[in-house]
């Protein structure tokens, strides 16, 4: 990966990385993956002072970059390898997927949003991250073309799991997902695939997330803008 960030807010990116280790992510991979990546790269310019506050923020089309502190803990709890292949589903900015990508192979990020989707293929590929792969596409159907997943992240609450996902979930991958019946608040889920028709489902903690739509997601009539 290369970029022209670093020099400028790294001082900013270390401070923001040692705020989420004391509030208890611990990976070094994870911690070590927020260190390399450049969150202003991933917002507009006119936020780039605010880029490591550990707060959501606008990128425009009615969505947000996540908060720092929940991409990390959304990543450790995926408790990756290097070798693994993982679905994200929701690019938005990219930053995520950028993430992600640091520790894993390779990284396929399905995006509803055509503008959002072509933004983001456009920043990972000028920041270098080409194990990173975009699709504009309705992301509750997943990607299965590259199915299986040794990890799923799921960025949009919805209010199950869609069985698309689980069917590409490789045996022993995790899933990650805000999953709830309140629009307003959902509980973030962890799904390990034990073997073809077992699934073993932990629950993380209360977040709120945008919607998931989709077939699968909140609008079952909902289609790919």
């Amino acid at each position: 990966m290369t970029n022209d960030y670093n020099t400028d807010r790294s001082h900013e990116r270390e401070r923001l990385v040692a705020q989420i280790e004391r509030e208890g992510i611990r990976d070094p991979a994870v911690l070590d993956a927020l260190r390399q990546v450049p969150r202003e790269a991933f917002v507009p310019p006119k936020l780039h002072a605010a880029a490591y506050h550990d707060s959501a923020l606008p990128i425009g089309r009615e969505q947000t970059i996540s908060q720092p502190f929940i991409v990390a803990l959304m990543t450790a709890k995926l408790e990756l390898e290097s070798t693994d292949r993982v679905l994200e589903i929701g690019a938005g900015s990219g930053y995520a997927a950028a993430v992600l990508a640091v520790i894993a192979q390779e990284v396929y990020t399905v995006e509803r949003d055509r503008e959002l989707a072509e933004m983001a293929r456009q920043r990972l590929q000028a920041l270098g991250f080409s194990n990173v792969h975009v699709l504009h596409a309705d992301g509750t159907r997943g990607w299965p073309e590259h199915a299986p997943y040794q990890a799923i992240s799921v960025t949009a609450g919805g209010p199950d799991v869609p069985q698309s996902l689980s069917e590409q979930l490789a045996i022993g991958g995790r899933l990650v997902m805000p999953v709830g019946r309140d629009l307003s608040q959902q509980q973030l889920i962890r799904v390990r695939r034990i073997a073809e028709d077992d699934y073993r489902q932990e629950k993380l903690g209360d977040v709120r997330f945008v919607p998931l739509v989709g077939v699968a997601g909140w609008d079952g009539q909902e289609r790919v803008k």
